[in-house]
């Protein structure tokens, strides 16, 4: 089941960029990205309000309360996987080729395994290594010969790995308070308090926006991509965190450009080449031995 789960959040993810693209063409950027954070955020506060007051009437187990510390570790889940890693995204792809983009978060599942090897919370054997390896290979046969790494598109290619970097710590901090806590508690209470410093940044945009020129199908794509990208597929990620580690649920993530390059040639007629069902194949293939080999002891 949560095989299932995690490849329907590689679809929604992979569909996203689509679109986004569309409801951009009439919503600003921070605009949009505010507003969906907050539907999110919302959705998420009543599920934790309707889930403690299951639990006050009985018929759940109560959730342990957090600690100082935990809500420290908390506001910085949300300042990394809401604040930094949004901003950075939406400067960096205004300033780079989309080739680019997803060969650097192609980077992704290498980035958590080291830093979850480097901070303990995830030991790899060399087969998970060699899976996460063939994975990346596959991202850059997909992807990365359509890249481009110039002067022009420097500045974008920095920001994006920025928030690569963002994304990847996101996922690794999240795993001591997922051992006392649940997914919906921690992405809920971390995206909540991201959408609160964000929106921060977003009040100024927002007065200079044009509702007016804003359709009802751009708002029920922005609605869209906040249920099902954001409080769906952030759900389903934190899920997979606790429970089969952030090492084995970042590979999945690598299916996102295979899941793009398919609507792209369902929805825009884009011819599919050789190279990228070779890529298809190695990200498959390292995906299949990332999450079949169990981590060392």
């Amino acid at each position: 089941m949560l095989d299932f789960l995690l490849l329907l959040m590689v679809v929604i993810w992979g569909s996203n960029f689509s679109v986004i693209k569309l409801a951009l063409r009439e919503f600003p950027e921070v605009t949009f990205n505010a507003l969906r954070l907050l539907l999110a955020s919302v959705v998420f506060l009543v599920a934790i309000a309707v889930v403690r007051a299951r639990a006050r009437a009985g018929l759940r187990p109560p959730e342990p309360p957090l600690t100082l510390t935990e809500w420290r570790l908390v506001f910085l889940l949300g300042l990394l996987g809401t604040v930094l890693y949004q901003l950075l995204f939406l400067a960096g792809i205004a300033r780079t080729s989309v080739a680019n983009s997803a060969l650097i978060f192609g980077c992704t599942p290498v980035a958590v395994a080291i830093i979850a090897s480097v901070t303990g919370y995830d030991r790899l054997s060399g087969a998970r290594w060699a899976g996460a390896a063939l994975s990346l290979a596959g991202i850059y046969v997909l992807v990365g010969r359509r890249a481009e790494l110039s002067g022009s598109t420097l500045a974008g290619d920095a920001l994006i790995f920025g928030s690569m970097l963002c994304w990847s710590l996101y996922s690794v901090l999240a795993q001591p308070l997922l051992k006392r806590h649940s997914p919906l508690v921690i992405t809920g209470l971390a995206m909540a308090s991201g959408t609160i410093v964000y929106w921060l940044f977003a009040i100024a945009p927002m007065l200079e926006t044009n509702w007016g020129a804003i359709s009802r199908t751009s708002w029920v794509l922005m609605a869209s991509s906040s249920l099902l990208a954001l409080a769906f597929a952030y759900m389903v990620w934190y899920t997979a965190v606790q429970r089969i580690g952030s090492s084995r649920t970042a590979i999945y993530s690598n299916l996102t450009p295979i899941v793009a390059m398919i609507v792209a040639a369902v929805w825009l007629g884009e011819q599919i080449t050789r190279p990228q069902i070779l890529g298809a194949v190695l990200i498959l293939s390292g995906i299949a031995i990332t999450r079949l080999v169990p981590a060392r002891a």
